[in-house]
């Protein structure tokens, strides 16, 4: 079975055998590069190296052997559909749902619930594991995702993404209080030099990544944040806020509180406090521009309301 991926801006430059091992988790890197030397693994409809540095636009095609390909199920699971025709479908996902299926996460994702609701039709540029998927959200962010249904609007989406013209507007919850009302980020991220589950800021082999940022509320030990993204980079707002001594509230990874206080209870949280509210693209169809915004996840409100009522006690 042939997984074919297509390289987006946001991945170019990384060696190929280290970008499918993190694509395909449940494929060990030596297994990779075994694949590549035997000619299971084409960029453009030719063989390469291990050390190939991928670009913007390659299709890779990985043939997979059928033994060991996972069986990736439909399944009848809730999807709060914010907007669906012939070529895309907008989702509201929610917290805890894994974009697609990848190692330890075969079911229960929204592939898994879109190959239900759209049976075969989805588009398959990028392979049996991500059919549909033009970009992603954490497992933990909740908010809006765009799915494509065939391949002329997914390479459509595809390269609203690539030219930074799709709008994106994110909610968050930051630690501490920002000292101005608004701001910009602008510093490179790339993958963190020794733990691979992380991204950093990495002025020698990062890419460019730009933020943009205002507060909504205060509550003294917290800040209610709008995000505006320019570039679109794996945990982007997530390490950019941390990497100004702001990180998401929630966010272990990045240096974030697990707990936060209310009275004097100490209440756990589900991940970071981020929420994707508003996506705006051009219809890849018929040309027009589209905005969609879905209101806060009620775990969302419920922690702002008790932010505000802790700090209007002070």
């Amino acid at each position: 079975m042939s997984d074919i991926i297509l390289v987006t801006e946001e991945e170019q430059g990384s060696r190929i055998d280290r970008f499918l091992a993190e694509i395909r988790e449940d494929f060990s890197r030596s297994f990779i590069q075994k694949m590549i030397r035997s000619g299971s693994v084409r960029v453009n409809d030719r063989p390469v190296k291990a050390g190939y540095s991928i670009c913007t636009g390659d299709c890779i095609q990985m043939d997979v052997p059928d033994q060991i390909e996972p069986d990736i199920a439909a399944e009848d699971l809730p999807l709060d559909i914010v907007y669906e025709d012939s070529d895309v479908i907008l989702v509201n996902k929610p917290k805890g749902m894994v974009i697609h299926p990848a190692a330890g996460h075969y079911s229960g994702t929204m592939v898994n619930a879109l190959m239900y609701h759209c049976r075969d039709g989805l588009s398959g540029i990028n392979g049996v594991l991500r059919p549909g998927i033009v970009h992603r959200i954490d497992m933990d962010t909740t908010g809006i995702v765009i799915a494509c249904k065939n391949d002329a609007a997914h390479n459509g989406i595809a390269a609203q993404l690539k030219e930074h013209s799709i709008k994106r507007r994110y909610y968050a919850i930051v630690c501490g209080s920002l000292q101005e009302e608004e701001g910009t980020i602008d510093a490179p991220i790339g993958r963190h030099p020794t733990d691979r589950k992380k991204m950093a800021i990495n002025e020698r082999n990062g890419k460019e990544a730009i933020t943009h940022y205002n507060v909504i509320e205060r509550f003294g030990a917290y800040t209610w944040i709008e995000c505006a993204l320019e570039t679109g980079r794996t945990h982007q707002i997530r390490v950019h806020m941390a990497s100004i001594g702001h990180p998401l509230l929630g966010d272990e990874r990045y240096g974030g509180p697990s707990r936060y206080k209310s009275g004097k209870t100490l209440i756990p949280l589900q991940g970071q406090t981020l929420h994707a509210y508003l996506l705006g693209f051009v219809h890849p169809r018929t040309g027009q521009y589209m905005e969609f915004c879905v209101d806060l996840p009620a775990y969302f409100q419920a922690l702002i309301s008790s932010l505000r009522g802790e700090s209007q006690k002070r």
